[in-house]
């Protein structure tokens, strides 16, 4: 097959990273695959005013920094500027991919010859704009492949879409794993660390303070995209690792008791999966991800949205288990983990491919 995924920026952004996996593995089989993306959106006429003000000139595109697309062996094609994409700017395909609300419109708008349109929806994404533009490009004659169980029941019950595709995030055990362990010497609980609201970060801080009124001697390890800031600074003595090389970051996970996530609301939040596979149980708040593969007292524990008390309950429990009882977790965890590989979930995709293909038939 001929496959085009459009993305409207190349970042670090989860759902970039979830394109570059699969443009990889998708080439390893034998499929011609391109990306096609802008530059990011300019900056706001605010920004631009504050940078003249202080003489720092007038400012353009910010610019692009590391990505997630950065050494992968695809073609890609990036735009010169912001700026919808249209047909002059895509390959003819067999399939042509939404992977964000604003590239719905884009790959809506394409010609037939660019392939059967697909849309990739990694997030139910009102957080990131007009909830009324969100809800209109879930209507478009797309075909819907969606990453979460709670994403396939929005699909369903909201948008009444019996046809879509559910293709479950996954995650890399040559990357991500662990020998049989123990827990620490020292309790440690982990999480990633993000400043956008819907990521809940600071519910986890909350969750972190009253947790250590019951284990007082507890480590934080975190990492993220962003240093910490003074609105929501980590607690005194924390190990933050900013922006780590990706084949560090399983090092991170194999540190930690304990992986947490306060999150408000997740698409198919990665991190805790990839930490279970790297033996750590975790303790979540119920959103898209932990969700489909946390089961209670088994291989971690989940409670509900903003509740920043329960989360620090579970995390004392884990943290003070027998090293038994931590390990059979430990293990259970990592067995979780091993049940979804980027192998199946291509499948899967390919299968969605031509579902897309068909739907597209049809309706000629």
């Amino acid at each position: 097959m001929k496959i085009t995924f459009v993305l409207e920026a190349a970042s670090l952004a989860g759902g970039v990273r979830v394109v570059a996996i699969y443009a990889k593995e998708l080439s390893r089989r034998g499929h011609q695959v391109c990306i096609v993306s802008t530059q990011r959106p300019p900056y706001s006429t605010r920004h631009k005013v504050k940078s003249l003000l202080k003489g720092e000139g007038w400012l353009g595109y910010p610019p692009l920094g590391p990505t997630h697309l950065d050494g992968l062996d695809v073609e890609q094609r990036v735009l010169s500027r912001h700026r919808p994409v249209r047909d002059k700017d895509v390959p003819d395909a067999d399939v042509v991919v939404a992977t964000w609300w604003k590239t719905a419109d884009w790959v809506a708008n394409l010609s037939p010859k660019k392939g059967a349109k697909a849309y990739l929806i990694q997030h139910y994404e009102t957080w990131g704009g007009p909830p009324g533009e969100v809800d209109r490009t879930w209507r478009l004659p797309l075909h819907k492949i969606v990453i979460s169980k709670w994403l396939a029941d929005l699909a369903r019950d909201k948008f009444g879409d019996e046809h879509y595709s559910w293709v479950p995030n996954s995650v890399d055990t040559e990357q991500f794993h662990a020998p049989q362990r123990d827990k620490r010497p020292v309790p440690t609980v982990g999480l990633m660390y993000a400043t956008i609201p819907f990521k809940g970060i600071d519910v986890s801080l909350k969750a972190l303070e009253l947790a250590k009124r019951d284990v007082g001697n507890l480590q934080l390890v975190a990492f993220g995209k962003e240093e910490p800031t003074a609105e929501l600074p980590l607690p005194a003595g924390s190990k933050m690792v900013y922006l780590p090389a990706q084949d560090a970051i399983a090092d991170i996970y194999r540190q930690c008791d304990v992986w947490l996530c306060g999150s408000r609301g997740e698409g198919f939040h990665l991190p805790p999966l990839e930490a279970m596979a790297c033996r750590c149980p975790v303790v979540s708040t119920k959103v898209g991800g932990p969700m489909d593969v946390i089961v209670d007292d088994r291989n971690g524990y989940l409670v509900d949205v903003e509740d920043a008390q329960s989360l620090a309950d579970r995390l004392v429990r884990v943290l003070t288990f027998s090293p038994q009882r931590w390990r059979e977790m430990s293990d259970a965890a990592y067995a979780t983990a091993t049940e979804y590989t980027w192998s199946q979930a291509t499948d899967r995709l390919e299968g969605a491919f031509a579902k897309a293909m068909e739907r597209r038939g049809s309706r000629l």
